[in-house]
């Protein structure tokens, strides 16, 4: 019994060692950049100029960790209060360091890394460009905040997006869609995460896999593909149907054209927990204006 008791003892030591050594260690991160980030404790007061990376950390229930977001995070609709602090292209580094954040949360595209750097503040670059990038930094912004559920969390958004699928009749697996994101023609491709949701709900591109996630098509190779549906957000449908050849393309002629509202936009262009109400939304288009 005494060295049963003894066994014991040291075991317990060795588990409490082992946990103080983890706590002593504090938490590492390993961002996109390769780069791995190491905070004493999990950080109180964040900074997010990426509005993904926002709503992913609201959605892991920490929002109120946050002190500072860029000009473009609006939901959930608490953050738009906060302090805002530039864009991912032009943060406003003197607005970031006066909140005093203990990690900024920012894309590795963005500018002003190094400079945040040198001032002595800690940043996790993370950009979500898949859906499998999207599960990825759930994951490590829960490690990050502490949130030990982040995979039960990311479950419950890509079981939101199976279901989607599941509502729409086998006809519109024979639909062929063409979805522009932004301005200038910039589509969306197989290879992105919007083209990957549009898989998932069984339509077919006709952006082809070689030409990248998000490239800038010309108009002609619209009129040549001939989509049975066009997915445009308010933003870029001025002079649509003024493209040369666009007014004798079927989408046009027979009115199936979803144009999704800003909010639509916002939901359908950010890879992050929205995912799930970005496929009911795409679904409810093709099952309106494609499948009529």
């Amino acid at each position: 019994m005494k060295h049963l008791a003894i066994r014991r003892w040291l075991t317990a030591a060795a588990w409490l060692a082992c946990t103080g050594a983890l706590h002593a260690a504090g938490i590492q991160i390993t961002d996109d950049r390769g780069v791995t980030v190491t905070l004493a404790q999990s950080p109180q007061r964040i900074v997010s100029l990426l509005p993904s990376l926002t709503e992913t950390v609201c959605e892991l229930g920490q929002c109120h960790r946050l002190v500072g977001v860029d000009r473009y995070s609006n939901h959930p609709a608490s953050v738009r209060k906060l302090p805002q602090t530039g864009g991912g292209i032009d943060p406003n580094i003197e607005a970031i360091v006066a909140l005093r954040p203990d990690v900024v949360l920012m894309a590795t595209s963005s500018r002003g890394v190094q400079r945040l750097e040198a001032l002595g503040l800690k940043v996790l670059a993370l950009e979500p460009k898949k859906s499998s990038d999207a599960q990825r930094v759930m994951g490590k912004l829960g490690q990050l905040l502490e949130v030990p559920d982040a995979d039960r969390i990311w479950r419950a958004i890509d079981a939101g997006v199976a279901a989607a699928a599941q509502s729409l009749p086998p006809g519109a697996r024979s639909l062929r869609v063409y979805y522009e994101v932004s301005a200038g023609g910039y589509a969306a491709g197989t290879q992105s995460f919007i083209g990957e949701m549009m898989a998932r709900l069984g339509v077919q591109n006709i952006v082809t896999p070689d030409l990248g996630p998000f490239p800038r098509i010309n108009p002609e190779y619209v009129v040549r593909a001939n989509p049975d549906l066009i997915m445009i957000g308010t933003r870029n449908v001025q002079g649509m149907e003024q493209r040369p050849g666009w007014v004798g393309m079927r989408a046009l002629r027979e009115q199936r054209v979803c144009v999704f509202t800003e909010a639509e936009s916002d939901v359908l262009v950010r890879p992050g927990p929205r995912m799930a109400e970005a496929a009911r939304v795409m679904a409810r288009c093709i099952s309106e204006k494609g499948l009529r």
